[in-house]
């Protein structure tokens, strides 16, 4: 059975390689979507060679909606973007992936049925087929080299969607088993370095000796340490000043 998150239906035009269908089941799952119908399959259907591409996301295609042409899969829908990286002579309304995706969240929200439309791999969505979607989403490739890979289309709605519709932290530091340093560990290591340093004469000339300890305690601060950070750097400077006091 579909998952109960509200969502958009990925609609598959008459995809043309059964492993193109599989990896696009692959990339809706990665981002929780499982809502795919598939519009006239150029090599029938079912498929085993999407099935095997799938890999573990091969529910999606037991349950994807099966429908003989473009006008049925979109008949429940309230709203359809078309993606497409070529222009077109319709006067449509044109987003980006991300604010598409924006969109159709806001909608769904609202109660609407939406639906994103993804071409065959030869040349994409004909005319026709955009003509059927309210809005396109035209991605910014090189336009020297336009054509996407299906499943790569697919991933990247998959992957807007997922920012639209969850708590996404754009930058975090994963820290293993340890954890990290206190004031308190950094101030000590500090004293320490400081402490070392002023005996080898690194403090130099005694006019600069105040600011250079500050900039040193500062660089301390900066540095996101963990304790074993901290603890291998304390360390390194008992073993220096061993090998220093060998000499």
């Amino acid at each position: 059975m579909p998952t109960d998150s509200p969502q958009p239906s990925f609609i598959l035009v008459r995809p043309q390689m059964g492993e193109n269908i599989g990896a696009a089941a692959r990339a809706m799952w990665n981002f929780g979507l499982d809502r795919m119908r598939v519009v006239a399959p150029r090599d029938g259907w079912p498929n085993p060679r999407a099935v095997a591409m799938a890999s573990g996301a091969g529910r999606l295609l037991d349950e994807a909606q099966l429908h003989d042409d473009l006008a049925a899969a979109v008949a429940d829908t309230t709203f359809v973007y078309a993606t497409t990286a070529r222009p077109r002579d319709l006067t449509k309304q044109v987003f980006s992936p991300e604010a598409a995706m924006t969109d159709a969240a806001r909608r769904i929200a609202n109660g609407g049925r939406v639906a994103v439309l993804f071409g065959p791999e030869r040349a994409g969505l004909e005319n026709e087929d955009v003509a059927r979607a309210n809005a396109v989403i035209s991605v910014p490739v090189n336009p020297e080299f336009p054509s996407l890979n299906l499943a790569q289309c697919v991933l990247l709605a998959g992957y807007e969607w997922r920012r639209a519709t969850s708590d996404v932290v754009n930058e975090t530091t994963q820290i293993g088993r340890d954890e990290w340093a206190s004031a308190g560990d950094v101030a000590h290591l500090a004293d320490h370095y400081e402490e070392r340093l002023d005996q080898a004469g690194f403090f130099f000339p005694e006019t600069k000796a105040p600011g250079m300890k500050t900039n040193l305690r500062n660089l301390w601060s900066r540095l996101p340490l963990t304790r074993a950070d901290v603890q291998m750097l304390h360390g390194i400077m008992r073993q220096m000043a061993r090998w220093k006091d060998r000499g």
